[in-house]
């Protein structure tokens, strides 16, 4: 039996009065997940325990496994794990987004989150950028590291955990009351407004019509991570596929494979097809048992509020990685599961994560159901299914 996860994170949402009432996945054009839905089981799984907020962080662990009340650490030393950066046990990883505040004459306290990605800026852009703070803001204490598009980090030698706040928690707001408290950390915020605003590469997004990526963003901060080995946990040899510097940590913690696809990027226009083929690739070809494909868009385009670019995410995930995994690992001849599930709600009303339980999937191809539902979260909920310890779907699909 091989194992395949599809995730969509964010997919899941809330009912929206503009498509009548529906939640995106109901009104998204679905055929591949409704004709998994109607041979599978479907229902829902609660991801982010009671207490801790929702976060891609948190509930990829549980959806992997992994209960975030044990595993969990923060979502920047995750991040480390995927740089390659070898922290030390004292040492405080931080998120380093690259946002867009607004370009004006007020004071730096004063200005508004416009945009918690720089319009997904790419990789080759941002890393000038960060370079541009590290080469102003560096020091024995405080280390800058490259990641992917906005997402970069931080290493606090020595440092103590902060509570910081999302960049995308927060966008559309006056920043002022949502800065760290923390005096050099809040000067480093302010300071890198100077350094990035009037940067060229800012000039040239300008010119372009594109949101600068004007100041950078700590957050997530956490301690070194201490994760049990995947394989070891369940027996079997794993592979992650994910633009993401998060989830690739992840699977660097766990001992999975990271499967790199030329043209992933975490954006709408992502290399779907790339992914897809990778996933049959590892499972029929190059002796994995397991492989996770998340992709980011939906999440992305929720933070957005873009209810047309989140349909038209999901919809990508059904034709362009779902259609085509289900068609070739039915066409190997080899049994196999699909689990196709989001890890969280990012609904289009609130631009941000929740903690709403969300539907997943399970279709499994020697134990194909007969029923007249498809997938999306009210029937999810009317099935009446529920993982009220998200964590535990995993060991459910892979050893039931």
């Amino acid at each position: 039996m091989k194992y395949v996860v599809v995730l969509g994170d964010g997919m899941a949402d809330r009912p929206i009065e503009e498509i009548g009432g529906k939640t995106p996945l109901e009104y998204a054009d679905t055929p591949v997940m409704d004709k998994l839905a109607a041979m599978s089981e479907v229902g829902l799984s609660a991801n982010i325990p009671s207490g801790m907020k929702p976060g891609s962080d948190t509930a990829n662990l549980a959806v992997l496994g992994y209960n975030p009340e044990k595993y969990y650490t923060g979502r920047s030393p995750l991040e480390a794990l995927s740089i390659g950066v070898d922290m030390e046990d004292t040492d405080i990883a931080i998120r380093c987004n690259i946002v867009t505040l607004s370009d004006d004459d007020k004071p730096y306290e004063e200005k508004t989150i416009i945009d918690h990605s720089s319009g997904e800026i790419s990789t080759r852009e941002a890393a000038q950028l960060i370079e541009a703070v590290k080469g102003e803001l560096q020091d024995d204490i405080f280390q800058y590291y490259v990641g992917t598009s906005y997402r970069h980090l931080t290493i606090w030698k020595k440092g103590t955990v902060r509570e910081l706040t999302p960049p995308h928690d927060i966008l559309g707001k006056v920043i002022g009351g949502y800065l760290p408290e923390d005096d050099k950390l809040r000067e480093f915020m302010k300071r890198s407004y100077d350094i990035l605003n009037m940067h060229p590469i800012n000039i040239e997004r300008a010119k372009k019509g594109l949101n600068k990526a004007n100041s950078i963003w700590f957050w997530g901060a956490g301690t070194k991570p201490a994760l049990d080995s995947f394989e070891e946990k369940y027996g079997k040899k794993g592979a992650m596929i994910s633009a993401v510097d998060l989830l690739k940590g992840i699977a660097v913690g766990t001992g999975m494979t990271n499967i790199i696809v030329d043209g992933a990027d975490g954006t709408l226009d992502t290399n779907y097809e790339g992914k897809a083929c990778a996933a049959v690739k590892a499972v029929v070809e190059d002796g994995f048992d397991y492989v996770y494909v998340h992709v980011e868009a939906p999440d992305e385009m929720g933070h957005q509020g873009s209810l047309g670019n989140k349909l038209k995410a999901i919809e990508y995930l059904d034709s362009r990685v779902i259609k085509p995994i289900y068609e070739k690992l039915t066409e190997s001849g080899m049994d196999f599961r699909m689990l196709i599930l989001p890890d969280h709600p990012t609904p289009i009303a609130v631009r941000t994560h929740t903690s709403d339980p969300v539907p997943y999937m399970m279709y499994d191809s020697t134990n194909q159901l007969n029923h007249d539902i498809t997938y999306n979260e009210r029937q999810a909920k009317e099935t009446g299914r529920i993982f009220e310890k998200g964590y535990e779907l995993m060991s459910y699909f892979i050893i039931s």
